[in-house]
């Protein structure tokens, strides 16, 4: 067979160089390479062999710069590309002089750094920020504030003040310490990591310099780091626990300094007291606990089998109104609960809208994607559980003939915060809701606003929340990956049996030009691809190589309400049984009862109501 293009034209000549320079006569040496172009005097080919090749290598390549022009050529340095990188990733309004200053690169100006990655340093208890200097200029001393991904103007919980210990260049491998670092530059910084957990916005501490700004204005945020490209999200998720309980505080301590190393790593605590780490797959979990063990806590941690999260979501419309009354029996919330447009969960999550629109933009964007009307695309009262990149809105669907505006709107917050509450942890089995829009139909409240403050209207407007979603035919939802699998054409049919076993199912497969290998594209659930690189390579006897990341989330078939599925143990749900099977293992692993109660999102009348209602599958299979 022909050989490969590689191999004859860059394998073979390099070959051939190295032999030469290993033990040919200096006059073989010196007339090969000068048919070559390269002139090699006396001292050269008399040296040994690794300096002779090296002068070789040099005068046949060139010097070692291809890297650094390729940047000079085609990286746009920092003050061309200042207004390019501020509007893609500052989070407020383009228009004060903080915004403008960043603009043009101004090592004057107010100072503005952005805090992209946290790297440990060698002893793992410490980081240093690496950031880029938009604005202004940094030195040792510094006093700063760190603004964390959650600040806002109106909401500085999320802020701290830290003093800047060092600074340095990075250089590759080394960095070097210096005394000032001015706008454009990318920079470490020492001592302001304790109040960063991924990334951060850095201003300066100045009563008249507030967050860096001179008056004109209030300092937003750098928005969040997102990974579309790494599926955007850690959907896998292992239970971790010490072996010995008295180390667990070194454990956590660990776990929080895992994730901000990780960028895709996050962690919780369950209310069952499980402490949960998520990843974005088996190898990612395997690289994090490693670190967890050796570098950042030095302690033995136990891990439980790994699992991952699911979605809640409806797919019809609530069949009924879902009325619940504050603890106080003064104030009242109706909502109801529909599924949302195709493709809005995913402009949502990807950040495409944005509520700070004004009321005309926004309307014509829902009007004229989605084909809403007027009064809805003008009511959209919040996004849940993220208040920018939330998979559920919040509706004004109230009349002001019925309702007092006024009213309403000085419980906004409450009721927003109630909703996002409600939204993080759904009633099914306190797993995240996504796709979901809720209404606000009518609300009773009370004339004194002591009456109608956050401790009524909180708690009530979550359980409302819930007792929608419930009425709404409730499903699961589960992530699936997009595999990309290498392998010779002969064996693809064969494939396709390892991925039925595993729910999965291939789209195409299609030759790479150049190459005997084809290109298989497959979806596989998560929650079966686990030991699934392992089984396709012996299947395959190592003839496939398979690249996972996480894809979309699809519903998973059956009701999981259904409790006239009978479920038995140490054997495989069919699949109109899994939804059930998936929401009674989660709840008993979270410390829950094993069917969702009545009493705990529904008031009494409500379940009177629910009780003689018989128009829907969701209603039920509640009721059974």
């Amino acid at each position: 067979s022909p050989k490969r293009t590689f191999v004859q034209f860059v394998l073979e000549p390099l070959y051939k160089m190295y032999t030469l320079c290993l033990g040919e006569p200096e006059k073989d040496v010196e007339k090969a390479f000068r048919s070559l172009g390269v002139l090699l005097g006396k001292e050269h080919l008399r040296a040994s062999a690794r300096p002779l090749m090296r002068v070789v290598f040099r005068k046949y390549f060139g010097t070692s710069t291809g890297f650094v022009d390729t940047i000079v050529q085609h990286v746009p340095s920092p003050a061309a590309a200042a207004k390019g990188k501020v509007a893609r990733c500052y989070s407020g309004p383009l228009s004060s002089r903080v915004v403008e200053s960043m603009i043009k690169c101004d090592s004057h100006g107010p100072l503005v750094i952005h805090v992209a990655k946290l790297y440990a340093e060698p002893d793992g208890q410490s980081f240093s920020a690496f950031g880029r200097i938009y604005s202004g200029s940094v030195k040792p001393g510094d006093r700063v504030k760190v603004l964390g991904e959650a600040y806002t103007p109106d909401d500085d919980e999320d802020m701290a003040f830290a003093t800047v210990s060092s600074v340095w260049i990075p250089r590759g491998r080394t960095r070097t310490e210096v005394m000032m670092a001015r706008a454009g530059n990318w920079v470490l910084l020492g001592g302001v990591d304790s109040d960063i957990i991924k990334t951060a916005t850095i201003v300066g501490a100045g009563k008249s310099n507030f967050g860096g700004d001179d008056g004109d204005g209030e300092i937003h945020v750098f928005s969040p780091l997102k990974f579309p490209h790494a599926g955007g999200e850690s959907t896998m998720k292992l239970a971790v626990e010490p072996l010995n309980p008295a180390e667990l505080p070194k454990m956590i301590e660990g776990l929080r300094r895992v994730s901000k190393s990780y960028p895709m790593s996050t962690t919780r605590v369950e209310e069952s007291g499980e402490h949960i780490l998520f990843g974005t797959g088996e190898l990612y979990l395997d690289c994090l606990m490693h670190d967890l063990r050796t570098v950042y806590s030095d302690i033995e941690v136990k891990v439980a089998d790994p699992v991952v999260g699911f979605r809640e979501t409806v797919v019809e419309t609530s069949s009924i109104k879902c009325i619940s009354e504050t603890a106080n029996k003064r104030n009242t919330l109706t909502f109801t609960a529909e599924p949302l447009d195709d493709g809005l969960a995913e402009k949502l999550e990807a950040g495409k809208v944005n509520l700070n629109w004004d009321n005309k933009k926004l309307g014509r964007f829902f009007q004229t994607k989605y084909d809403w009307d007027l009064l809805s695309s003008r009511s959209v009262w919040a996004f849940g559980s993220s208040p920018t990149h939330g998979t559920n809105i919040l509706l004004d669907d109230t009349l002001p003939s019925e309702v007092d505006k006024s009213l309403l709107l000085s419980c906004k917050p409450s009721i927003v915060q109630g909703f996002q509450w409600a939204t993080r942890e759904g009633p099914l089995c306190e797993e995240p809701v996504r796709s979901t829009k809720f209404k606000i139909l009518d609300v009773a409240l009370a004339d004194k606003g002591i009456h109608r403050g956050g401790g009524q209207i909180i708690p009530t407007a979550r359980k409302t929340v819930h007792s929608a979603l419930l009425t709404a035919t409730p499903r699961l939802m589960e992530p699936w990956y997009q595999l990309q699998i290498q392998c010779p054409g002969s064996i693809v049919n064969a494939i396709q049996p390892v991925l039925a076993k595993r729910r999965g199912h291939i789209v195409h497969d299609k030759p790479i030009p150049g190459s005997p290998l084809f290109s298989v594209k497959a979806f596989i659930p998560v929650l079966d691809s686990f030991g699934f690189e392992t089984d396709l390579r012996t299947f395959t006897q190592g003839q496939a190589m398979v690249h996972s990341v996480f894809d979309h989330w699809a519903i998973v078939p059956g009701d999981p309400l259904d409790k006239n599925i009978v479920l038995y143990p140490l054997e495989p749900s069919p699949p109109k049984c899994l939804a059930r099977d998936f929401l009674v293992k989660t709840r008993r692993r979270k410390g829950l009862s094993d069917d969702v109660s009545l009493s705990k999102f529904f008031d009494e009348g409500m379940r009177e109501q629910l009780l003689q209602n018989q128009n829907g599958e969701g209603m039920t299979s509640l009721t059974n």
